[in-house]
């Protein structure tokens, strides 16, 4: 039987950034996607849940993705930080995490592990395979969900209804990301939903066949 999964998404400002509280049904564990930069909304909707967090885990280490960290790991300080082995010297770099540019410097907390390619784990219930997608950020990971129906994506910042992430940060790169998507997301069934870290949920099919960055009918 495919396990039956619930998402939140509690959207942070300024950057109205995706964070994700996932959770297998009838479970009161759950996995925290990239804690936002309005922290105090992630936490009071834990409160109200009832929902404990078995995992922080972030998908890039930019720092709309990354902001809430610190005070995640000030409430559960044994809950693992788990990021993408490319991008984890971004969480205690304000330069490279991109906020010391914007002039408010954020450091997170170290990552307490990080992942690779491929690798797969299991956390509150659900197994998660690694998909290195690089090219908005140096080390992006997405995190395919096992064992669902529809397959869920948990996509951060490579992927949207209708676009792609940026590739104009440091450590970006168009042909890298656009070469990631075809090779390790479109391979996925048509029905597959990605949850972005930005934006309204999609599917797989429906970027295939209508992105305007990596469609079917999308030049380069």
């Amino acid at each position: 039987m495919p396990d039956k999964i619930v998402i939140q998404v509690i959207v942070s400002k300024p950057f109205m950034e995706n964070t994700l509280i996932v959770s297998k049904e009838g479970r009161t564990d759950c996995v925290v996607v990239d804690p936002g930069l309005e922290p105090g909304k992630i936490l009071q909707h834990l409160e109200l849940t009832g929902l404990e967090p078995a995992l922080f885990l972030l998908t890039h280490g930019h720092s709309d993705h990354i902001g809430g960290n610190t005070a995640m790991k000030k409430r559960w300080p044994s809950v693992p930080l788990v990021i993408g082995a490319g991008d984890a010297p971004m969480l205690t770099d304000p330069i490279l995490n991109l906020s010391g540019l914007a002039g408010f410097p954020i450091v997170s907390p170290p990552a307490d592990r990080v992942v690779r390619d491929l690798e797969e784990f299991t956390a509150a219930g659900l197994t998660f395979q690694v998909r290195e997608i690089p090219g908005h950020s140096p080390g992006h990971v997405v995190y395919l969900v096992q064992n669902t129906s529809p397959l869920v994506v948990l996509g951060g910042d490579v992927l949207f209804e209708g676009s792609i992430g940026r590739t104009d940060f440091p450590g970006g790169s168009l042909r890298v990301l656009l070469s990631g998507i075809r090779e390790k997301l479109y391979c996925l069934p048509d029905d597959t939903i990605v949850y972005p870290g930005h934006g309204a949920t999609t599917t797989i099919g429906s970027e295939r066949r209508t992105n305007p960055y990596c469609g079917e009918n999308a030049g380069e």
